[in-house]
């Protein structure tokens, strides 16, 4: 890993970019496209800072990105979601390991579905007719949120995301473990080997 500070820098940037995005679907329902193509710029610095490798990690990201538009995409044709919605789903799948984005989705359809619920049932309260529209972003930003927040984000991109070996650190150099999980973990320093 580069440097914690840059990867909780860059985290906490996605964070901001996260809120944005709420804000601006409440606002306008709409998404803009300089914001998710921010997002997705961001995520190969993200990568370099967590030092994910080229293969398998980095292919795998791309991969679940492109797996992941194709999918939303089909959705978006049969008006079953957003463009914005699509591109940033598609640009968060940059960032997460698969165990994580399958975990934001998971969130974001169960906010999804009490956003429904209940704009649903303030749409029946004050009498408007006409079709229901759902700020999907705010679920999304949401999950995408508590993702951030419950994950080691140390962590993300380690071997084990993968599949494969973790090799630890390098013999002599110092690293941060975190003990437990989320921002709550507390980080320890401990020496290398040969130190």
């Amino acid at each position: 890993m580069q440097g914690t500070w840059i990867v909780y820098g860059l985290v906490g940037a996605l964070a901001i970019a996260l809120l944005v995005a709420a804000f601006t679907d409440i606002r306008r329902r709409q998404i803009d496209n300089w914001l998710n193509a921010a997002i997705a710029l961001g995520a190969p610095l993200f990568w370099w800072a967590t030092g994910l490798s080229l293969w398998p990690g980095m292919v795998m990201q791309v991969g679940l990105a492109l797996a992941t538009f194709m999918v939303l995409a089909g959705l978006f044709a049969i008006r079953a979601m957003g463009g914005g919605d699509v591109k940033l789903l598609t640009a968060l799948a940059l960032w997460l390991p698969a165990v994580l984005f399958l975990r934001l989705l998971l969130v974001m359809a169960i906010a999804g579905g009490v956003l429904t619920v209940v704009l649903g049932m303030w749409h029946v309260t004050r009498r408007q007719t006409g079709r229901l529209k759902i700020p999907y972003g705010v679920a999304i930003a949401l999950a995408g949120l508590w993702t951030l927040a419950s994950a080691d984000v140390a962590h993300w991109h380690d071997g084990i995301a993968w599949g494969t070996p973790n090799p630890g650190p390098n013999p002599g150099q110092a690293h941060v473990v975190f003990h437990g999980q989320g921002p709550a973990a507390q980080p320890l320093l401990r020496p290398g080997r040969g130190q």
